[in-house]
């Protein structure tokens, strides 16, 4: 775990600022979807083993987890989770309160992947500017079920780390809490820290792209 502990606050300052430009373009996005102003920030980053990130997100909850894969300037897999009560509202709010709420369930995979999809791919596609690196995503997967479900769908005896993100949601009617999880191998961890590190550097003498500091 010396990779985790070496993990410096600038570093996770820069993360921090990469992941909120992310979650306004996914917010932005969402607010098109569902004409209503959605506001997300990220409060919170951190790193920790899949096993304690499960055990805090809590067992007896059910959770919706929209995951992709990425390939490129490192390889993660990608989940957004939310509280399965949460993930109903959401899909309300995305159909309108038109839709019966039996066919509002038949909905509700779908329009969480649509949602997935934005939010993953605007963090992923934040993070691949300011690398300045390719990062090329999967389709969505979801799934319901519990937080270790989710996180180790697998079963896998690897208790890899973990950065994760609390982000906050605000909507008109109610405040939403999900979470962002990156599952990082040690080679992908080496690979995210090495990206960070020119990316500083690129701050510092003034070439990040435009809109991106």
């Amino acid at each position: 775990m010396s990779e985790l502990q070496d993990i410096s606050e600038i570093e996770t300052d820069s993360l921090m600022e990469i992941f909120n430009i992310g979650v306004g373009q996914a917010a932005a996005a969402m607010s098109n979807i569902v004409n209503e102003e959605v506001r997300m920030s990220v409060p919170t980053i951190r790193f920790t083993p899949r096993s304690e990130a499960a055990e805090e997100l809590g067992a007896g909850i059910a959770l919706f987890g929209i995951s992709q894969h990425y390939q490129g300037a490192y390889a993660t897999e990608a989940i957004l989770m939310f509280p399965e009560a949460a993930s109903f509202e959401i899909v309300r709010m995305m159909v309108g309160d038109l839709i019966p709420a039996h066919e509002l369930g038949e909905m509700e995979r779908e329009a969480m992947s649509e949602i997935g999809n934005i939010v993953l791919n605007a963090c992923v596609g934040t993070l691949a500017n300011m690398f300045q690196q390719e990062l090329q995503g999967s389709l969505p997967v979801v799934r319901v079920g519990s937080s270790q479900q989710i996180l180790n769908p697998n079963k896998d005896d690897n208790d890899p780390l973990v950065m994760m993100l609390r982000i906050d949601f605000a909507l008109e009617r109610q405040q939403i809490q999900g979470y962002l999880a990156f599952i990082l191998d040690m080679s992908a961890l080496r690979d995210l820290r090495e990206q960070i590190r020119l990316y500083i550097s690129r701050l510092e003498t003034g070439s990040v792209p435009d809109g991106m500091h």
